[in-house]
């Protein structure tokens, strides 16, 4: 098993920041063994709405509020 402890940034910080941080997760996340069981955790600054459509299996059915922009970039990653 292995973990991946994280704080991503915030809503209000620049795409360009964001787009760093997620790139540099991907790249960690990729070179994890995927017989493995690999978890991602800590505070993504993500709210993910309740939404759950074609996201069932990484966030199940219990969303809450309405999405935020960074939503977007935690569910590019777990879909990868």
């Amino acid at each position: 098993m292995n973990t991946a402890q994280v704080y991503a940034p915030t809503n209000e910080v620049t795409d360009e920041e964001k787009d760093l941080f997620y790139n540099r997760l991907q790249g960690v996340v990729e070179k994890l063994p995927k017989e493995d069981m690999n978890i991602v955790m800590g505070d993504l600054n993500a709210k993910v709405g309740v939404d759950n459509r074609s996201n069932e299996e990484v966030m199940g059915m219990h969303g809450l509020g309405e999405a935020n922009d960074n939503d977007l970039l935690l569910r590019a990653l777990s879909t990868n």
